[in-house]
């Protein structure tokens, strides 16, 4: 039964990520996207921010796996 919970666990917390990171990254570049068409530019840079942001984490996380460094 332990076993069980921890892969329920486990498959909560990727489906959690998956989509945050796999929905959720596109749809608040898609508000940015229409919030710039409808003139609110502060809106739109602040959600091409956070996506940019999570892009360039990502990055930086496959780079230091890549080099051997433990983030």
């Amino acid at each position: 039964m332990g076993q069980l919970l921890a892969a329920l666990d486990a498959v909560w917390k990727v489906t959690a990520v998956g989509l945050v990171l796999g929905a959720g990254l596109p749809a608040l570049f898609s508000l940015g996207v229409r919030a710039q068409a409808s003139g609110k530019r502060a809106w739109a840079a602040a959600s091409y921010a956070v996506v940019g942001l999570a892009v360039v984490a990502g990055i930086a996380v496959i780079v230091a796996h890549g080099l051997g460094f433990k983030l």
